[in-house]
């Protein structure tokens, strides 16, 4: 398993496998240190190693990822001309130096034992995850190298891990490439300056958010299989997190070991809601925005981050100010009302995210406001000549644009948001064979589907054409959205 990663991460750039490793036995160093530190009681220390640890991690991190940005934004403030030479981001550094970080605190507030070079070297560097995460835990994979029950059905494992494997690739090849297709023109003009209309602002925004949607959760599929077909279990990552009712469900189901890392390594460091409602708030606020600077080095991260935490801060204080109560009218209007403003809200966000700059995300959101005017193509009116005076009494124009790319978006669109909401996700259809270390806890997560996965030649067959599909849709190199992070 250490040398698949090896070759898997040489094989994008052999240079950065010496950071790789000298990030490896550094912090296996510290963390043996660490483990004599506290079992001669010796607390000054531990605090020092721990202390040492965390500074050389986000020293690693900060000038892989950030020095180019401090620069940038040193010669904006001080009018200075200052140059680096191109950093490149070493692939998955931000997920093992986070991972790394988290063993050290564990470590030290004796939440994880020390274990031989070889198994943490896997831990650190197991291929299936190195791209793109879930952000492990040292005691979630490293017992699973050590017991060896989990090698006692191998075929199981490796079928039960080539149909995650092979859903995530469809979601990837099939759905997120094929969508992906109509963001980038829209984007671009709005990062040209160039008004964009209300509706071809929305499909992008939508299709955007679908795009991201099908392609982490492919990924997070991806990691999972791969992972199972060496008989190894990971956490949940992903778990349909658009039927969310608000927003604090929905960072309980979306990157679910990112948002478990901010909660138990940041913000409760920060104090958590330990120190009165005024401080849990700014809490949130600071681990939302650095959860936003963690994705990228860009502003616009910072505010989709910082967006999400003023989100949060106003989901806490509505529930504080009107708790959720039993047998109130009409529940299924308001469920799908919150699911819907909760959708928005995410939508909006990212705009911020998708955006290279603030005048691109403003351009684009103005647009989904009407503020650039609201047409639809003459070729659709022609149709229904009819509505034509009311749409015009409304402020509605015509234009003579793409209508049938216009339907084929929007029909991308309306069929996506249907398997979005109305489909299981892979968890669900795999719920027979503990497909991740716990099953999620989300209020349709224990729901029978009339889809279920079991050993059978019919699904053997199905399975194997959707691979079979998926590979040969791969026409071009199509990054994952969250490798860059």
């Amino acid at each position: 398993m250490l040398g698949a990663s090896a070759i898997f991460y040489a094989a994008w750039d052999v240079r950065f496998l010496a950071l790789l490793g000298g990030s490896i036995l550094t912090n296996y160093a510290l963390g043996s240190l660490l483990i004599n530190a506290r079992s001669e009681s010796k607390v000054p220390r531990a605090n020092f190693l721990l202390t040492l640890g965390i500074v050389l991690n986000l020293l690693t991190l900060g000038v892989f990822k950030y020095a180019n940005f401090f620069v940038t934004n040193v010669n904006t403030v001080a009018g200075t001309k200052l140059a680096l030479a191109h950093i490149v981001l070493p692939l998955g550094i931000s997920f093992f130096t986070f991972e790394q970080l988290g063993y050290l605190i564990d470590v030290h507030q004796g939440r994880a034992r020390g274990a031989d070079l070889l198994r943490y070297a896997v831990f650190v560097s197991f291929f299936p995850r190195l791209v793109a995460g879930p952000i492990l835990r040292f005691g979630e994979i490293v017992p699973q190298l050590t017991e060896a029950k989990h090698g006692r059905r191998p075929l199981q494992n490796l079928a039960v891990g080539l149909t995650i494997f092979a859903f995530g690739l469809a979601k990837k090849s099939l759905i997120a490439d094929g969508i992906g297709n109509f963001v980038a023109p829209t984007f671009a003009m709005a990062q040209a300056g160039a008004p964009v209309d209300f509706f071809p602002a929305w499909a992008a925004a939508l299709a955007y958010s679908l795009q991201l949607y099908f392609d982490f959760s492919g990924y997070s599929d991806m990691a999972i299989g791969a992972a199972r077909c060496f008989g190894v279990r990971f956490p949940a990552n992903f778990d349909s997190p658009y039927k969310s009712r608000n927003i604090i469900e929905f960072w309980r189901r979306w990157h679910m070991t990112l948002s478990r890392f901010l909660r138990d390594y940041l913000y409760i460091g920060l104090g958590g809601n330990r120190r009165g409602k005024i401080r849990r708030y700014v809490n949130l606020l600071i681990t939302m925005a650095l959860g936003g600077l963690w994705h990228g080095a860009n502003w616009t991260f910072v505010a989709w981050g910082t967006l999400h935490g003023l989100y949060l801060m106003v989901n806490h204080g509505w529930q504080a100010i009107v708790p959720p109560a039993k047998n109130r009218a009409f529940p299924r209007l308001r469920h799908a009302t919150s699911v819907s403003l909760t959708l928005l809200c995410v939508v909006v966000g990212w705009v911020f995210f998708r955006s290279a700059t603030f005048g691109a995300a403003l351009n684009l959101l103005a647009g989904m406001a009407g503020l650039h005017g609201i047409s639809i193509p003459e070729g659709i009116v022609e149709r229904f000549e009819y509505l034509r005076p009311y749409l015009a009494s409304i402020g509605i124009t015509t234009a003579y644009f793409g209508g049938a790319d216009a339907m084929s978006e929007w029909s991308w669109i309306a069929a996506l948001l249907a398997v979005v909401f109305l489909m299981p996700n892979t968890q669900q259809i795999m719920r027979n064979f503990a497909p991740v270390l716990e099953m999620p806890t989300s209020p349709e997560a224990g729901h029978k589907t009339l889809i279920s996965w079991r050993e059978s030649a019919g699904w053997a067959i199905a399975v194997g054409a959707i691979a079979f599909l998926s590979v040969i849709s791969i026409t071009r190199v199509s990054e994952f959205l969250y490798w860059q992070f």
